[in-house]
C-alpha cells in the first residue's frame, strides 16, 4: 500500500506529577492537547478527527472515556477513535492517528493518550479486579532473570540503566521522577521487589497526557517553511502475539523481532545501529533496556547489556536511548508509549532542550504492553528521506 508522507508538527505534554488532584481528567488531556495545537500553531476548528489512547478503563473506572472526553478535545461532530493495546496503547494511538492521514482519509488528526492513576487504582486494574495480583513487576521478572542467565550479564547492568535515566530526567521538564541524588549504590541498596528488580530499578506511577498533531505533506512543508521544523513519520508498525503458547520466548519476543524488522524495512535500514541516531524505548523496569536493544536487532543477542556497561546509552554516548528519562521516570501508563514517539519527534525536530542529542536526524520509538506481547514502533525523520 502507498502511503502519503505524514509530518509531526506539534507535540504537548502535561507537567507530570504524582497526583494531579489540582485538574480534572478532562481538563488533564485538554491541558496536553492546547500545548500541541499551540506547537503547531493551528486552532481547534483545524483538527480533522481526534485518536484517543489510554490503558484499560478499570485503572480509573470510567468507561469508554472517549464519550466522556469528546467536548474537551473539540471532537463534537468529528470522528473520535478510542485505541487500547494495554501499555504499548500510546504508541498505538500515534500509528493509527498517522495512517489517518498517510492514507489520506484525514489532512490533520490530534493524537492524545493519557492515565490518570490518582484517580483509580493500577495493581487493582492490573489483577483485572482479582486479588493478590503480581502487577507488572512481577510478570515480567522471570523475563528479566531468564536474561541475565542466558546472556550472564553482570547484576550491576540494571542499576546501570536505572541511575542513567534517572540522571536523564533532571534535563526533562516534564519527568515525573526526579532525583538528584541517585547513584548506584543508591539503587542496590533499595529494597528488592521483584528479583531481579529494586525499588529504585521500577517506574514511577503518573498521572499525565501527551499529545501530538499529524499532518499531510503540505502542513509539513509549511511549518517547515515557517521555521518550525516538522518531525517525517519514515515508517511504523504494530505486532501482537498471544501470551503463553509453546516455544513462545518472552525474552527475544518473535512479535517484538518482527514489529522492529517490518519499521526497518519500510525506512530502508539495513544497519540500524549506525542508520538510526538514537532512541526512546519503552523500560519500565531497568533490565529491559538491554533486552530491547537486542529484541529489536540493533545488536545481537548477548549484546545489549555491553553498550549499558560501556556507556554507549548514555545521552552524550555512541547510541543514546531514553533521553528524556523513559519510563522510568514517567510512567501515566495510558500515554507512556505516545510520550516515548513524541520524545522521539523532539529529537529530531531539534526541540528536545536539554536532552537534545546533538545532530540527531532519525530516531527509533517502542511500546509494549500486556504480557510483553503488544508491540508498537515508529521511526522518525528530521526530513522525508533522511538517507538521501
Amino acid at each position: 500500500m502507498s502511503k502519503n508522507p505524514c509530518a509531526i508538527i506539534g507535540i504537548g505534554q502535561t507537567q507530570h506529577k504524582s497526583r494531579r488532584w489540582d485538574v480534572s481528567l478532562g481538563g488533564l488531556v485538554r491541558e496536553a492537547a492546547s500545548r500541541a495545537l499551540e506547537d503547531a500553531r493551528l486552532t481547534w476548528a483545524d483538527v480533522d478527527a481526534v485518536v484517543l489512547g489510554k490503558a484499560p478503563d478499570l485503572f480509573e473506572g470510567v468507561m469508554k472515556p472517549e464519550l466522556y472526553l469528546t467536548d474537551a478535545l473539540g471532537a463534537a461532530g468529528k470522528p473520535m477513535f478510542r485505541v487500547h493495546t494495554a501499555g504499548s496503547v500510546g504508541g498505538t494511538t500515534g500509528i493509527v492517528a498517522a495512517h489517518l492521514v498517510e492514507t489520506g482519509i484525514h489532512r490533520t488528526v490530534l493524537a492524545v493518550a493519557y492515565q490518570k492513576q490518582s484517580e483509580g487504582n493500577a495493581q487493582f486494574a492490573l489483577g483485572s479486579g482479582k486479588g493478590a495480583s503480581l502487577g507488572a513487576g512481577g510478570a515480567f521478572a522471570p523475563y528479566m532473570r531468564s536474561y541475565i542467565h542466558r546472556t550472564g550479564a553482570p547484576l550491576d547492568v540494571g542499576p546501570m540503566v536505572a541511575v542513567k535515566d534517572r540522571q536523564n530526567a533532571l534535563k526533562n521538564p516534564y519527568a515525573h521522577l526526579k532525583l538528584a541524588d541517585i547513584s548506584l549504590e543508591k539503587v542496590k541498596a533499595s529494597q528488592m521487589m521483584w528479583d531481579p528488580i529494586r525499588y529504585l530499578e521500577s517506574c514511577p506511577s503518573s498521572d499525565g497526557a501527551c499529545a501530538v498533531v499529524l499532518t499531510d505533506e503540505a502542513g509539513g512543508l509549511a511549518a517547515a517553511a515557517d521555521g518550525r521544523p516538522p518531525a517525517w513519520v519514515l515508517a511504523s508498525a504494530v505486532r501482537s502475539e498471544p501470551s503463553s503458547f509453546p516455544g513462545r520466548d518472552a525474552v527475544w519476543s518473535a512479535g517484538a523481532a518482527d514489529c522492529a524488522a517490518d519499521v526497518y524495512r519500510q525506512a530502508g535500514i539495513t544497519r540500524p545501529r549506525e542508520q538510526i541516531d538514537c532512541a526512546e524505548l519503552y523500560v519500565p523496569f531497568s533490565w529491559y533496556e538491554p533486552m530491547w536493544l537486542e529484541a529489536h536487532h540493533i545488536v545481537g543477542h548477548g549484546e545489549g547489556w555491553k553498550l549499558t556497561e560501556r556507556g554507549d546509552t548514555a545521552l552524550g554516548g555512541a547510541f543514546p536511548v531514553n533521553m528524556s528519562g523513559g519510563v522510568l521516570s514517567t510512567n501515566p501508563i495510558g500515554a507512556s508509549g505516545l510520550l516515548r514517539f513524541a520524545e522521539a519527534a523532539l529529537q529530531v525536530r531539534g526541540m528536545a532542550g536539554e536532552h537534545q542529542v546533538d545532530g540527531a536526524r532519525v530516531a527509533l520509538a517502542q511500546a509494549y504492553g500486556a504480557s510483553a506481547q503488544y508491540f508498537s514502533m515508529w521511526l522518525v525523520g528530521s526530513s522525508p528521506d533522511p538517507f538521501a
